[in-house]
Parts: structure tokens; C-alpha cells; sequence
């Protein structure tokens, strides 16, 4: 067997396995105590950190080294689109048994660089120490127009919520990869795409340039008096979470109407729409936007975007989220955090 698959963390020690992955790094940005990253005037730099833990959000059953990396690297530039923002760099933290194979380690770094690449985006810099389980911190750095980070607490009565892409795929994949005998009424090409929804995910740093140019030409552009009229987060813990914490944060309510919240294809032929709901709401993980605008900006972002964005409800003056049916099919719910997912829950 070649040795340079076979070595382990440990019978190459840290400055070796450093050593290894710099060859991912810009010669010229690691190798000192810390990155220096330039920006322009009138920028500002955003910082957002995650942390992935063996067992708890991956495991070999599920994913795949690469797919690891991906994953990782998805989730924080989900979080700096999520601002308004674009990505400058990364930096990764890895806690690491000796035990561990050197190889899963560079095939780790290899999903990292594969999401990375399409965004632009250098890693930087990092840390590795000993640890009893396979741990990955990744900070990612970003600049924003000030006057364009989007935020939670900004959302007003009467805007419309928009989301991008579609929800409940990512949560869908998970379940079909750790219950294969879920789902037998799904063809393969189904199966395959839920199951890479939540093994690649896509963040939505493509759907900004549109949103800007929308905004240029259809509402009064943003001033330290008159800021962006745009409130919003990702959806990585559920877009049930990220309405509710963009309701609390802007000291507002809201209602999701149930029928345009949209879902995968698959779903309509395996799933009730219960079931569907509670992936959609729940589950968690599909990195997409939810943003709260003026309606008129709204309609036209949703136009442009066609398939790939909805309008799922409006603010309101309430002091909770109500998911209703248009159909009347059912009755009100009130949206809450408890059936999401909760580290110490």
C-alpha cells in the first residue's frame, strides 16, 4: 500500500500535516501568525464562525470526506451571503484524533476547496490540535457595503417574505441516507438529487448582484438615515427559525402561507403534506435565503429569479408567526423553535 495513504495524523505530527495543507493556501497569505487581508475604502469586514462535529453533524455513514469539506465551507458563506456579503477568506480549525487516517484529512480539504473555488475564495490560515473527535471550526471573512448588510431587526409591517430555492431537500437527503429502505416509490434521479442537496449545498451569494440591481431601480437607495429595506438570514436551522428570529429581532410577526412555501418535486408523490411541512419548516440545512422586502421589490425579485425564489408570507403588527392555509384545509398553527433542531435540546 503507498505510505502517503496509509500514514496517519499522528506519524506525521502538526507541522507536517500543515505542511501538506498549504498547498490549498495562497503561498503568499499563510505562513505568518495571522492573515492580512486587503479591503476597500467604505468597506466593511464581516466575520462569521461554525463549527462541525463528528457524530453530530457528519459521520462516515452520511458523507464522504469531500462532502464534509463541502459542507463546511457551504455553511459559512451561506452565513456571509446572508449578510449582504462577499467572501474574502477562510480560516480552519481542525481537532483531530492521531489516529485519524492523513488522508481523510486532505480529502477533507479537498471538498472545502472544491466548494471554495467557485466563489473565489482563498483558504487563509488555521489551527490543528489533538482531539478525542474530529472537530472543524472555519471562519470566514467578508466585506459589505455598510449601507448593504442585511440584517435581522429590519424588517417593517407589510413587507413580503421571500425564500430562495426550495426547502426540506437537505433534511430529506439526510433521512434517505441513514433509512435506505425510506422512500421506495422514488425513482433513482430523486433519490440522487435530494440525497446531494444535503451533500453539496449551494449558498446563495449568486442571488445578490440581482437583489442590488433590483433595489438600484426600484427603491430609493439606502443612506445612513434611510437604511437598506431589507431584513433577512439564512435558513440552516429551518425556515420556521429563520422567520421566527428575524420576527423577534424586528419586533414583528408574520404569516407563512403553507401552499407557496416551495418543495421539492419529489415530495409530492413519497410524502403527506404534513410530512413535506415539517422537513420544509424544520429540517434544516437547505442554506437558502429568507428575506423580508417592500412588496413591489418582492414581486420583482421573485419574476427574475422565476423558479428559484417564492413569496411565502407577510409581516405583520402580531407578536407571533402563524403558518395558515390558504385552502383552509387546516387550521392556523403557531410557528415555534422547539421542533427544530437544538444543540442542547
Amino acid at each position: 500500500m503507498n505510505s502517503e495513504f496509509s500514514s496517519l495524523v499522528q506519524d506525521i505530527g502538526e507541522q507536517g500535516l500543515l505542511k501538506r495543507l498549504q498547498r490549498y493556501c495562497p503561498p503568499d497569505v499563510v505562513g505568518d501568525d495571522a492573515a492580512v487581508l486587503s479591503t476597500e475604502p467604505g468597506k466593511s469586514i464581516v466575520v462569521t464562525t461554525d463549527v462541525l462535529i463528528d457524530g453530530v453533524h457528519f459521520s462516515d455513514i452520511t458523507t464522504s470526506p469531500e462532502d464534509v469539506g463541502w459542507r463546511a465551507a457551504a455553511a459559512n458563506l451561506s452565513d456571509i451571503a446572508a449578510m449582504g456579503a462577499t467572501p474574502l477568506g477562510i480560516t480552519v480549525g481542525l481537532g483531530l484524533p492521531g489516529h485519524l487516517a492523513v488522508s481523510w484529512v486532505e480529502r477533507l480539504y479537498q471538498g472545502m476547496s472544491q466548494c471554495l473555488q467557485k466563489y473565489d475564495t482563498p483558504i487563509v490560515g488555521g489551527d490543528i490540535v489533538r482531539s478525542p473527535t474530529t472537530t472543524i471550526a472555519i471562519t470566514a471573512l467578508g466585506q459589505v457595503n455598510p449601507l448593504q448588510t442585511i440584517r435581522r431587526d429590519n424588517a417593517k409591517v407589510g413587507d413580503a417574505i421571500v425564500v430562495t430555492g426550495i426547502h426540506g431537500a437537505s433534511s430529506a437527503g439526510l433521512q434517505l441516507l441513514l433509512h435506505p429502505e425510506l422512500g421506495k416509490n422514488l425513482s433513482t434521479r430523486d433519490r440522487t438529487t435530494l440525497i446531494k442537496a444535503h451533500q453539496r449545498p449551494q449558498p446563495r451569494l449568486d442571488v445578490l448582484p440581482i437583489l442590488w440591481k433590483i433595489l438600484a431601480t426600484h427603491s430609493p437607495l439606502p443612506t445612513p438615515y434611510s437604511p437598506l429595506p431589507i431584513s433577512g438570514m439564512d435558513s440552516s436551522d429551518g425556515l420556521a427559525d429563520a422567520v421566527i428570529q428575524i420576527c423577534r429581532n424586528s419586533k414583528v410577526g408574520a404569516v407563512v402561507e403553507s401552499t407557496q412555501i416551495p418543495l421539492p418535486e419529489a415530495f409530492h408523490s413519497w410524502l403527506t403534506k404534513e410530512q413535506a411541512l415539517e422537513y420544509a419548516l424544520y429540517g434544516g440545512e437547505d442554506f437558502e435565503l429568507v428575506l423580508c422586502m417592500p412588496e413591489e421589490v418582492a414581486e420583482k425579485f421573485v419574476e427574475t429569479l422565476e423558479k428559484n425564489a417564492a413569496i411565502v408570507g407577510t409581516i405583520t403588527n402580531e407578536s407571533t408567526v402563524i403558518l395558515r392555509d390558504q385552502d383552509k384545509k387546516n387550521p392556523d398553527q403557531v410557528l415555534t423553535l422547539n421542533r427544530g433542531f437544538q444543540h442542547f435540546g
